[in-house]
């Protein structure tokens, strides 16, 4: 299949969706199957389909090696669910697939989804209204303390003093020519040097397709900079908003197994897994996903930079649009993220699922409450996966506080200042990023160059395993055996031959030592 990456732009889901249906439709092998005493061609089985279909998606940079064949099936009965394919009696309409012998075929017409004319409305609670009650949300200096709080977002009198004092009140007690800063300038310096930034990362000429400039809210901004502890995480100043301290307890321990589980907690079997599931459930009742409704077109978009040589750059912009989240969602994603790449890197967490490995269940579990459209998409869970895959991998790079950002604010509000631009949204003379994009390769040098960094993380989990001293033989054997199902390949390059694979158990046959001889006694006849 030809790897074409689908362009930034709105409803890029839905463009994803008409790529792979069109490249299933002209790439699936068809021929004759018997079926009933009956013969019936151009078709194919449900388990050839899961078979090629797996194989596309695997090796398409828009989704990438850690779609599952589940995912797979999946999207098949969403096939048919959609009439992009149907059983051999002309059926559809249904998700009655399984990975066997059945028999499917391709309609006449493979119906393409079409494109909504209009920008995609946001949430009942639009920005427009939010607009409206924000000065009663954010408490400024020269406000009463009485004002009413709603999620958590009050800057603490001690960060408000901090931000006032330097980007508001500088210099102007030295210069009577200097203009008067006030706090809607700063916000509007916030956002216009987020979106230049975003923009000039992204190398597109306009952002409005792909993000509403209304929604992005400077208060959300300057709180997620300024109101954060000394690991970057942000802390809320209403408690209301947080995570239930059941929670944090139970994401604690998890994510310091086995170091947190003292005498104090029990110890039964299954204990790890239902600590597990209580906290699946939490996140997935939440009412909007972590990454909100709104900035769904954004992370998508963001998702076709998710290349090996593009990495830097997906790492750069997803830094800044989780800026843009409400400071409740950045703390919890935060933590998620800390959590589940701990325990996907902990060889000592016991198996939490019969079939599948941590990594694996961790991005299946979490993925839908990460990120998801507010009208179900049906490559929501095949781009959801694809993110927080990227994420637990980069998630102390990307979820920290970038320094520059800042700068470039005091120097733009310097600027605004001294007159030398007159609004805030004039051109942005403070140097901004530069990005080298790379030459086009042969397919060969892809091929090479396809092993991501989520790759080599697991690759290294495996040497954890094998150089694990303290591990016993049996677990270690059954590790391994679980990671060979789970990353034949991966697993296949460390072991090339069984040879290799046997050294690291020195197989050698085991000889018994030799009983000791004792020469039997001779009985001599009675008779003489």
């Amino acid at each position: 299949m030809e790897n074409r990456s689908v362009p930034p732009g709105p409803y890029r889901a839905t463009k994803l969706w008409n790529e792979v249906t069109t490249s299933f439709r002209s790439g699936m092998p068809l021929r004759k199957h018997r079926q009933h005493f009956k013969k019936y061609g151009n078709c194919f089985t449900a388990g050839e389909a899961v078979d090629w279909l797996y194989d596309l998606l695997r090796n398409n940079s828009n989704f990438g090696p850690e779609v599952t064949r589940q995912q797979t099936i999946q999207l098949l009965r969403k096939f048919l669910k959609n009439h992009v394919i149907e059983d051999i009696k002309g059926k559809w309409g249904s998700e009655n697939l399984d990975d066997n012998s059945q028999l499917f075929r391709f309609p006449a017409n493979s119906p393409l989804k079409t494109l909504p004319r209009r920008y995609p409305e946001v949430r009942k609670n639009s920005i427009e209204n939010f607009s409206k009650d924000k000065d009663s949300i954010f408490k400024l200096r020269n406000l009463s303390r009485r004002t009413p709080k709603k999620h958590g977002l009050h800057f603490s009198q001690e960060n408000t003093e901090k931000m006032n004092r330097d980007m508001i009140s500088e210099d102007q007690e030295n210069s009577v020519d200097n203009r008067e800063i006030n706090q809607k300038d700063v916000e509007e310096v916030w956002r216009h040097v987020v979106l230049i930034y975003l923009q000039t990362i992204l190398g597109v000429s306009s952002l409005e397709e792909v993000i509403n400039p209304k929604q992005v809210i400077p208060q959300y901004i300057m709180y997620n900079m300024t109101n954060t502890s000394k690991h970057g995480v942000v802390i809320l100043q209403d408690k209301s908003d947080d995570l239930p301290h059941w929670v944090l307890s139970a994401m604690k321990c998890l994510a310091n197994w086995p170091r947190s589980n003292d005498m104090n907690n029990p110890t039964y079997v299954g204990f790890e897994r239902d600590v597990f599931r209580t906290i699946a459930d939490y996140f997935l009742d939440l009412p909007e996903p972590l990454l909100t409704f709104e900035y769904y077109e954004l992370f998508v978009n963001i998702l076709g930079l998710l290349q090996p040589h593009l990495e830097r750059i997906a790492i750069d912009a997803l830094q800044l649009c989780c800026l843009l989240l409400p400071p409740p969602n950045r703390r919890k994603l935060q933590l998620l993220m800390r959590m589940i790449s701990r325990m996907s890197q902990n060889v000592d967490m016991p198996q939490l699922h019969d079939a599948m490995g941590t990594r694996s269940l961790m991005i299946h579990t979490f993925s839908r409450c990460v990120l998801r459209c507010a009208e179900e998409v049906d490559l929501d869970e095949l781009l959801a996966a694809r993110l927080v895959s990227f994420l637990m991998d980069h998630h102390q790079e990307i979820l920290q506080v970038p320094s520059y950002l800042q700068t470039t604010v005091e120097e733009h509000l310097d600027y605004l200042r001294r007159g030398h631009i007159k609004n805030a949204s004039d051109v942005l003379i403070a140097p901004l990023p530069t990005y080298s994009y790379c030459k086009q390769i042969s397919a060969q040098e892809f091929e090479e160059q396809k092993v991501s960094t989520s790759q080599a993380a697991i690759a290294e989990l495996l040497e954890n395993i094998i150089k694990n001293k303290s591990l016993p033989l049996k677990e270690k054997r059954k590790k391994l055996k679980q990671f060979q199902k789970e990353y034949p390949l991966i697993y296949q390059k460390r072991f090339p031959t069984s040879e290799s694979e046997a050294a690291l158990f020195d197989d050698k046959p085991t000889i018994k030592q030799p009983m000791l001889i004792l020469r039997k006694p001779k009985f001599r006849s009675l008779r003489y």
